[in-house]
């Protein structure tokens, strides 16, 4: 039994809220998020942030926190209990208990959320609330991201890639779901956008919301900085090992990856600016050619180096490396599956991406109309 009554909806009714779906994943809707917070805090003086379901956690103090809700806490400094910031994470049971028990644990469900919510927007102007996902997902459990806008009473955002045809019949099939619930969709971002297609993306994808009677609230550009991923982050991908320590490591960023299958010669050739070396251990040949280069950079830049197969360096080399400013890390797979799994990597803006913040918060600032948002209020 409960001490207190189920809350069935929020008690806050005057805090403005807004809430940001995707149309997929990996759409950028985190790092819309990331952006938007700081261009609403000055237009609101407190701004309060939740994602009320998560499916991507970490374990804090023996609770389940989405990884998103730490990641603004941590940028931010929200002064709020992350428990509030995150009520509840979809494990991989949490399916299954709920088409089991449906009715108790859907009320129970709900009143995490409002009661979560009304704790973040206590005394706050705004309150921006990230969904997880598209407009349907969560509605095994009863709280699609459409309901869950509709509970809180918030208005809606979709992101979408940039593009026409496929981001257009997406915000559609979104704003169809919004639409059932009673949400009001103020308007459209797309997102990664190329920089030499942004007037034409905006003139007929602007055209085509138009039609929708969705608003294109700005497009956001692609970078390079924000879909590239550190060493740190690929080092945790493949279970990889570090063998000396450079200041740079963990924001060291690579435009340039070359398989070390060539001649010391034809990969000296091989260097670009930032470029990642992927070579088994007993290549010292080019290992050593790796390193020395570091000394003489001209045009290249050897920035980080992966040993694969396992193969520890001879003594002589592993002392060499231990000296260098190069980050080196040692993965058990072959050249092959390391260069495959990095191009498969996706990648998620993590607290310690300090180039990345300053740029997330730019882009949004410069590229989307904060006054369409503000004046739908």
């Amino acid at each position: 039994m409960n001490a207190f009554p189920l809350k069935t909806r929020p008690n806050n009714d005057t805090t403005h809220r807004i809430f940001v779906a995707g149309t997929r994943m990996n759409d950028g809707k985190t790092t819309t998020c990331l952006g938007l917070f700081a261009a609403l805090q000055q237009r609101y003086e407190k701004v309060g942030f939740i994602k009320p379901v998560g499916q991507r956690f970490v374990k804090i103090d023996g609770q389940l926190i989405d990884e998103d809700s730490v990641l603004l806490e941590k940028i931010y400094r929200v002064e709020v209990p992350i428990t509030s910031m995150s009520p509840i994470a979809i494990d991989a049971t949490f399916t299954k208990r709920y088409l089991d028990s449906p009715g108790e644990i859907g009320s129970e469900l709900v009143h995490k959320v409002c009661d979560a919510f009304d704790r973040i927007s206590w005394e706050k102007n705004l309150t921006l609330i990230e969904g997880s996902g598209h407009a349907g997902v969560g509605s095994v459990f009863g709280l699609s991201n459409a309901r869950v806008a509709k509970l809180l009473g918030a208005k809606a955002i979709i992101v979408s890639r940039g593009g026409i045809g496929q981001p257009i019949d997406e915000i559609a099939l979104n704003k169809a779901l919004f639409d059932s619930e009673g949400v009001e969709v103020v308007g459209a971002i797309i997102n990664k956008v190329q920089s030499d297609k942004m007037e034409y993306i905006r003139t007929y994808t602007g055209r085509a919301l138009k039609r929708l009677g969705v608003p294109l609230l700005g497009l956001l550009p692609e970078e390079k900085t924000l879909s590239s991923p550190g060493l740190k982050q690929i080092q945790e991908r493949l279970s990889a090992r570090l063998l000396n320590q450079d200041d740079s490591f963990p924001t060291q960023r690579f435009d340039n990856i070359v398989i070390g299958a060539m001649t010391a010669s034809r990969f000296l050739e091989a260097i670009l600016p930032n470029t990642l070396l992927i070579t088994p251990g007993d290549r010292e040949d080019i290992i050593i050619a790796a390193l020395s280069h570091q000394e003489n950079i001209e045009k290249g830049s050897v920035s980080g180096i992966i040993l694969t197969r396992g193969i520890e360096p001879s003594p002589d080399l592993a002392k060499r490396i231990h000296n260098s400013r190069i980050p080196v890390i040692i993965a058990d797979s072959d050249s092959y599956t390391v260069a495959s799994r990095i191009h498969g990597m996706t990648v998620k803006t993590q607290p310690e991406d300090e180039d990345k913040i300053p740029l997330i918060k730019e882009l949004v600032q410069m590229n989307i109309d904060l006054n369409q948002i503000v004046e739908s209020f």
